[in-house]
Order: structure tokens, then sequence, then C-alpha cells
């Protein structure tokens, strides 16, 4: 059932296209993620497909009503009293909500309204774990077309059927979710590497063949002087037919080099080698140490002899719900308040959620420059490292983006002669591939690293222990964010045990097929027809998701 339909769009900022497409259509029960850098239009696409923002050119019509979750707004007061009590926000006023609560309002307002369309734009957006983990449920619970953005890469994953990509101002589909969308797209980039690698083999070889064959001609002698007349006669006319036939093939080579298809290079995975100097670390190994901890707020309860260690080399991960310390914790540790141990010779470098350690009139080089301890050359590799590239290191921080801000917040802290990184939600305003590109960078870091985020998939990506503030206490915990979740549910682990043996052998079939199928999808050959393997894509899906529920 065809739900939006999309034809001929165009959008600018001024003389700027911003992007362009000839036909979106959207049906019933498709998942889409929108991707794409900060600032490439996807929180516009959207605006386009709900009709609160018009296109330059074309049009588009929607044969049902929608819901949409915005990223920014308030939630509207059309409350449904039973989500609202699910996500735990029933009879709370607007205005004593956190970021996270009015997320959680927002979404109940919107699911309750019960519409064939979903839009979400970022919809876990400042929520805690539990809070992830509940939208994820309900979006997949949603019966209708979802259309969603999102930096949350296991959203997009366990969620999305199909994958739009806005780059350089075009859209390309994917089918499948996050995972399936970048092996299509390294499979894609891959086939145009072999192609180019093919057309710059076959330019260079009728090359060097027109080269050969000119170098016979220029060595082609005239008739030496002790020849007769009609001697020299026979050598000149073989001479001159030898060299028309020379040319004529020069001529059917260049012919050739003319016909070629050109191959454009395709853009160059991003692999520079970090070059961190080792910082010099303080000689003890437990960086620091906090010593029973209370802290209360009136009745409220904050810490209660809370106790934990940051140890030298580590990447640790601070994880908990909304509004259990995280950050008053890390202002703790900052300003070494009562009850936190500092090792001698640590040298803290901090990114608030404020990014207040930018100086707005200088421009990106020149803010990254100011406190290294690096030459010019390795701060611009870092800056690249981070997608600060050409130009783009000349641009004052007062016009960056909010994306743009964490990352250049972040190299500014990496130059530096800091031996501990402090990082509070850097994952913020990221869109997923400057998150990757951060994910690069910080394993490559040579010291010892603290954060805190909400995203799953960062957290299992970086951190080495996770440190869980929970019911006041924090507590050391080994394992990826699954291990977790799993370890803080009260399951009987026999009973799921055989739950998941019932459905082992048709999951572990399903999947492997499913596997076959993308790849099909993304290089479909002769005889393969795309329609059939789509429709295969869902029912597999569709089974996956009963299975899993």
């Amino acid at each position: 059932m065809l739900l939006i339909s999309a034809i001929n769009v165009k959008k600018y900022y001024g003389d700027r296209l911003v992007f362009g497409f000839d036909e979106l259509r959207v049906y019933k029960d498709e998942r889409i993620g929108i991707v794409g850098l900060n600032g490439a239009g996807k929180t516009t696409l959207m605006g386009i497909l709900a009709g609160v923002v018009s296109p330059d050119e074309g049009y588009v019509k929607r044969y049902a009503d929608y819901s949409y979750i915005t990223q920014l707004g308030l939630p509207e007061e059309s409350a449904d009293n039973h989500l609202e009590k699910i996500f735990g926000v029933k009879d709370k006023q607007v205005g004593h909500l956190s970021g996270g609560e009015l997320t959680r309002k927002k979404i109940a307002a919107m699911l309750g309204k019960k519409s064939c369309i979903l839009f979400a734009d970022e919809p876990t957006c400042n929520l805690d774990l539990d809070g992830i983990m509940l939208v994820e449920k309900k979006l997949a619970e949603f019966d209708g077309a979802l259309i969603l953005i999102s930096h949350d890469r296991e959203l997009l994953d366990k969620l999305c059927t199909h994958i739009i990509e806005i780059e350089d101002g075009a859209l390309t589909h994917y089918t499948g979710n996050y995972s399936a969308y970048m092996q299509q797209k390294e499979a894609v980039r891959r086939r145009k590497q072999a192609e180019y690698e093919k057309y710059v083999e076959e330019r260079e070889s009728l090359e060097r063949a027109v080269r050969t064959l000119q170098g016979k001609t220029r060595k082609m002698r005239k008739a030496p002087k002790r020849m007769g007349n009609s001697e020299a006669r026979l050598h000149k006319r073989s001479t001159t037919e030898k060299q028309e036939k020379l040319h004529r093939s020069v001529t059917a080579i260049k012919t050739r080099l003319d016909m070629l298809d050109i191959r454009e290079k395709p853009d160059d995975i991003q692999k520079i080698k970090m070059t961190f100097h080792k910082v010099d670390d303080p000689v003890s190994k437990v960086l620091i140490r906090g010593e029973k901890i209370d802290i209360a707020f009136g009745e409220r309860i904050l810490f209660k002899d809370l106790e934990f260690e940051i140890i030298k080399g580590s990447k640790t991960a601070l994880v908990g719900k909304n509004g259990v310390g995280k950050t008053t914790l890390i202002r703790m540790i900052v300003s070494e308040n009562v009850g936190i141990k500092r090792a001698s010779g640590l040298k803290i470098a901090y990114l608030s959620q404020d990014l207040s350690i930018l100086n707005d009139n200088q421009t990106v080089l020149q803010n990254a420059l100011s406190e290294s301890c690096y030459t010019e050359s390795i701060s611009r590799t870092i800056l690249s490292q981070m997608l600060f590239t050409r130009d783009e290191v000349n641009k004052k921080a007062a016009a960056l983006s909010g994306g743009e801000r964490v990352k250049l917040s972040i190299a500014k802290l990496l130059v530096s002669d800091a031996n501990l990184l402090i990082l509070d939600e850097p994952t913020n305003y990221l869109d997923v591939y400057s998150m990757e590109a951060l994910e690069v960078v910080l394993k490559e870091y040579k010291g010892t690293l603290l954060f805190t985020s909400h995203d799953r998939r960062f957290v299992d990506n970086i951190a080495s222990c996770k440190i869980v503030i929970d019911d006041c206490k924090a507590k050391v915990f080994h394992g990826n964010y699954a291990d977790y979740i799993t370890g803080t549910k009260n399951i009987n682990a026999v009973v799921q045990n055989r739950l998941n043996h019932k459905i082992e052998d048709e999951e572990s079939l399903l999947r492997l097929r499913l596997t076959q199928v993308i790849g099909k999808l993304s290089m479909p050959g002769k005889d393969d027809d795309p329609v059939k393997l789509d429709e295969e894509f869902r029912r597999i899906a569709a089974r996956l998701k009963e299975l899993k529920g």
C-alpha cells in the first residue's frame, strides 16, 4: 500500500542544491532509516516528506495521516495517559521536565495518535539506556511505515528494512538495515575501484603501445648514400609503406583510447595512522580513586558510600540511567572534591556537554593549535581524521554546527599534553560517520580515557571496562551492553536457554539465507530478479522479527 509519493524534488539553500531526486515512494510496513553527514539535509528531507517543509521543485503526496517526533521543540499536550505511564511521564508538567523526559513525552504523544506513518527525528536523544530500549520496543511494535533519523547504529540495525543515504546532494537507496547498507556500500566501492584500476591499466597499455609505435617510426632510417637510385627508390617506398602502416596502427589505438569509458577514481577510505606521542603517565597504577562518597540533594540521596577506581591505560565508560549522577561524579573528579584522590602528575583534559573550551573567534586550526603539544602537521592530521579537511580548518568556530563543535573540542583535547581525557557525552550531535571517525581516533589514543555515552555500539567499541552507577553505588562491569542488560534483568537462565534452542536452528538458516539475499541485491546477477529478492528479504526479516519476539 503506497503511503507517500515524492516526484522530481529539489531543495536549495540560497544557490546551493541541498539534494535532488527523481522519485521516492514509501509503502506500508517499510522501515526507512535516513543517514548522511551533519548538514546533508536529513531533517529537511523528513520535513518535506511530512509536508512541514516545502520543496523548491517537485511535489509530495501523502495518502495517510502521520505523526512526527521532532528533534527540537516541545511535546504536544494531547497526551495518551496509558503511554505516558509506560514512558514514566504521566501527570508531569512540561516546564518541569528534563531533556530525556521531554523526549519521552513527545514519543508518548505521537505514538498515541495511532497514525499510519511515523516520522522520528533522533527519537533517542537525551535518553538513558532504559529509555532507548523502551523506544526501540515501541517503534518495533508500530503498525505502519516508519521513517527514522538516528545516530544510534544499533537502533538502525534493529528497526530498518531500508536505508536512504544523502551524499553530495543525491539520494541512494539500500535494502536492509544499517550493517547491510555498509556492506553494500563497501561492495559498490570495491567494484568501482576494480573498474577504475582496469580502466587505468588498459589506458596505460594503449598509451605505451602508441609510444612504442611512434618510436619505431622515428627510428626508420633514410636510404644509405651508397645505394643506387633504383635501390633508394625501393627503400624509400618500403619505408613509407611501413611508416603509413605504423601511422594507421597509432591512429587506431588513439581511437580506442578516445572510446574508453572513463572511470572516475572512487574516494579513498581514510586510513590515516594516528601518531600520538606516548603521554607522560603518573607512576601510580590508579589514577583516580573515589572513597566513601556521600552526596544528597535534600531528601534525595545521589551517592552513598560510593567507591571506584580509574586504572592507568584503561578506557572506562561511566554508564547508568538519567539522573543517577554521572555528570555530577565527573565534575567532582575534575574539581577534586572531597572523597576523590588523584595521582601525582595527573593532567586532565575535560569535555563538558556545553563545549565551553572553544574560542569562537578563532579558526578550527587555531583552536587546535592553541594548547597543542604537537607540530602543526600532526595537529592537521588529527583534524583530518576528525573529518576537518582542506579549507574547513580555516572556518571560524562560531560558524560550526553542533556536531562539528564536538569534533573540534575533542581534537583540541587530543593534541594537548593531558594523560587523562574525560568526555561527557561526546557522541551528542554526531552523525554516524563522525561517530565512527571518533571511534578510530579514541582507539589509537595512548592515554587513559573516561567517558559517558548512551550510544550502545560506541561504548562497546571503545570501553575496556564500565563503571555502572546504580542504587547510589558504583559497580565495575566487564563485557558489552548486551551482557549488562541481560545481567540486570531477573530472567530464569535455564528457561531462556531452552527457548533459545527451539529457534536456534531456524534462525541460523534464515540469517544465512538473508546474507545471501543481501549480497545478490547489492550486486544482482543476470539471472537474479531484484523484485523477488526484495520480497524474499521482507519475508525473512519478518520471520526473524517473530523469532526475536
